[in-house]
């Protein structure tokens, strides 16, 4: 629980350890419908440990409304932690603050970490918050990635790349033309979905390595 001399937050930090997590969720909304700035380091610190998706979704919207000036230093100070939950979920509402004074805590080692937990929200907080001038160069590293992991991973890479638009389009050409066929059909499925945007993930990837498979061999 972090250190505070503020009630109102050492309150908060009490009630979102509740065994219920309709307490916790409960707790989360309160914070964020009545905003001060001594909640936010408690409802960061709660982020890295809670086990329910849908208090940490509380959480995040309970950060979205508090002043991104004391949010922001909070949550990449967490990008620097040893806990995984901890990156992702601070990651998780970076993207979703969309600030782009937090472009530089989005380090490439958090875009290329091992965990895939961590780095496909960094691909998307990455996407969300680069400066115009480093969204093509962004697309690069993030096409390095095409391929990797299962679908569910594949369509956060891809979302992250359709977000960047136009940006994003030479690298995916580039990437079009890679040797490795995985990385050929990702980088087809996103064009195909960047030409469509009612087409589906599923449908696209199925599509493109259906197309990769039947591809002369040399």
């Amino acid at each position: 629980m972090p250190a505070t001399d503020d009630p109102a937050a050492r309150r908060l930090a009490e009630a979102l350890t509740a065994t219920a997590a309709s307490m916790r969720q409960q707790a989360a909304l309160t914070a964020g419908t009545h905003p001060r700035d001594t909640y936010v380091p408690v409802l960061v610190a709660r982020c890295a440990v809670d086990p329910d998706l849908t208090v940490r979704e509380s959480l995040t919207w309970a950060l979205l409304r508090h002043d991104p000036d004391v949010t922001l230093p909070a949550l990449t100070a967490e990008l620097a932690s040893t806990n995984p939950q901890a990156r992702s979920q601070a990651l998780h509402t970076l993207s979703k603050i969309g600030d782009t004074r937090a472009w530089p805590a989005i380090t490439r080692e958090l875009i290329d970490n091992p965990d895939l937990r961590v780095a496909r929200t960094a691909w998307r907080a990455a996407s969300r918050v680069a400066p115009e001038v480093e969204r093509a160069e962004l697309a690069v590293t993030l096409t390095a990635h095409l391929g990797v992991g299962d679908w569910p991973v594949q369509r956060a890479l891809t979302d992250a790349l359709l977000f960047l638009g136009d940006d994003a389009a030479p690298a995916l050409a580039a990437s079009a033309q890679a040797p490795d066929p995985h990385t050929r059909a990702h980088a087809l499925a996103t064009q195909a979905m960047r030409a469509d945007d009612a087409l589906g993930f599923d449908v696209a990837i199925e599509a493109a390595l259906r197309e990769v498979s039947n591809e002369p061999r040399p």
